[in-house]
């Protein structure tokens, strides 16, 4: 018999906490039972998102255990801070964050597009606190712009144009990110319940600076030089650690195609790896149980 695909639902059923990290509040899900010894399970997420992405999966590994999830600064509901926004700016943000949140226990990480980079680049230098790591549609060097779908290409060339303005006009002055990528990474219709929610932290054009930044930093044909060399480093860890890994894909999949997927799924070690059907980027909105209840079923439980 054909089990009936649960509802994906819009609400947000979870209260956030704040944290003081670097003299700005980040905002951040909270929930599950704690036990010190037992591994936390910590959501990070990506452009133009927040913790709201993963709001279906995660009551399916909070039954398992304590779950965090932040939304990065500029993001959610954490505070708009002077600045760039530049991966390295997250990435001083996300350390701080863990150090003071969860100083000392094991951690296993679920992440997703720019939240993938900041986690890789966490395990890589925190890999005795790592008990294992999950992810979807992440950062990887790209080779080619021509490895991603021609859409993709066409809209992010035109967000990384050097010598004009257009880039800022469009994710910026029009909002393209959240009204026609983060939809357009999505194959079912989103609510607009849901799409409101998304909307919420960027409703003012000054609020849009991160969406605006890191696009630009998506490391593509050795460029920009900085993102490309920590992406290399990371992969390089990646591939070589024997650390539990889940890898979700789906196709067509956005900046992890069928090809990609499948050289992951050969030179990976410790790595099961969880095909989602139909999907482009943000996986979670098209098939949030299979994630949860595959995450559920493989979480590690400690360090060791």
């Amino acid at each position: 018999m054909t089990e009936v695909p649960t509802a994906i639902s819009g609400e947000f059923p979870f209260e956030k906490k704040k944290v003081q990290i670097l003299g700005s509040q980040m905002a951040y899900v909270d929930v599950g039972a704690s036990d010190q010894k037992s591994a936390v399970t910590v959501f990070l997420h990506g452009v133009p998102t927040s913790s709201y992405l993963w709001r279906n999966i995660i009551p399916y590994a909070a039954e398992k255990g304590r779950c965090i999830a932040p939304d990065l600064i500029g993001f959610g509901n954490s505070d708009k801070v002077p600045g760039a926004y530049f991966f390295e700016d997250h990435q001083r943000y996300i350390d701080a964050f863990l150090d003071t949140v969860l100083p000392t226990q094991a951690i296993n990480l679920v992440i997703h597009d720019w939240g993938s980079a900041l986690g890789f680049n966490w395990a890589r230098r925190n890999e005795h606190r790592l008990a294992g790591i999950a992810f979807m549609e992440f950062i990887h060097p790209i080779a080619n712009w021509s490895d991603l779908p021609p859409v993709m290409v066409e809209n992010w060339k035109k967000f990384r144009d050097p010598d004009t303005q257009v880039g800022r006009s469009l994710l910026i002055d029009q909002n393209v990110f959240i009204e026609h990528n983060l939809p357009g990474g999505v194959v079912r219709p989103l609510t607009d319940e849901e799409m409101n929610a998304y909307r919420e932290p960027f409703l003012q054009p000054e609020w849009r600076e991160p969406i605006y930044r890191l696009p630009n930093e998506l490391p593509v044909e050795g460029q920009p030089e900085n993102t490309w060399s920590y992406a290399k480093k990371y992969m390089e860890w990646l591939l070589a650690s024997d650390k539990p890994k889940l890898l979700f894909w789906a196709k067509p999949g956005g900046l992890v195609w069928e090809a990609k997927a499948e050289e992951l799924a050969q030179r990976l070690k410790n790595t099961k790896v969880v095909y989602l059907g139909e999907a482009i980027h943000y996986v979670q909105e098209d098939d949030p149980h299979t994630i949860g209840r595959e995450l559920a079923n493989w979480l590690p439980l400690s360090s060791d």
